[in-house]
């Protein structure tokens, strides 16, 4: 009995296999063939770039007055030495605030590929949309950074029913 029921589950899942139609495509690929893309990505290694050296220097400003505040620290007294510290602690609090603000979530660099990235990988989606549903592929699967769902039929998709399974509305 059970290797009846095996068989017949192994049959429907291969016949519900067989009635899918899928492709495959690399998102990579397609985007450096794309002049656009090439010119925008250079466009934000630029901006990165100018970014870290702007945080760099900060940086080494930093290092340099806590050298100096090392130096002179046996020879200040506590108020000065105090005031000292605490010029310390705002110089370090306002580079990793900008660091946060050039680098960190929603920060200037995600917000520069928004602007210049993203419009062409919206048209890279639109033209695997159109010939998913001109070729009726019910998925299109991206293996440029691991296997990825591009596209998939809406038809396909059972997110409701599972929320109704659970009650959701």
């Amino acid at each position: 009995m059970k290797k009846i029921l095996v068989f017949a589950i192994i049959m429907v899942m291969a016949y519900t296999v067989n009635a899918q139609r899928y492709a495959i495509i690399d998102t990579k690929y397609i985007l450096d063939k794309i002049p656009d893309y090439k010119d925008a990505q250079k466009k934000l290694d630029e901006f990165s770039v100018q970014w870290q050296r702007e945080i760099d220097g900060r940086q080494g400003e930093l290092d340099q007055m806590y050298r100096n505040f090392e130096a002179e620290q046996v020879m200040l007294s506590d108020e000065l030495r105090k005031k000292r510290e605490d010029e310390l602690f705002n110089k370090e609090k306002e580079l990793r605030d900008l660091q946060k603000r050039r680098f960190g979530f929603e920060g200037d660099l995600f917000k520069k590929r928004q602007e210049l990235v993203k419009p062409i990988q919206d048209k890279v989606y639109n033209a695997v949309q159109k010939i998913a549903v001109a070729r009726q592929y019910d998925f299109i699967l991206d293996k440029s950074e691991g296997i990825t769902v591009i596209f998939a039929d809406p038809k396909l998709d059972k997110s409701d029913e599972i929320l109704r399974e659970l009650g959701v509305k």
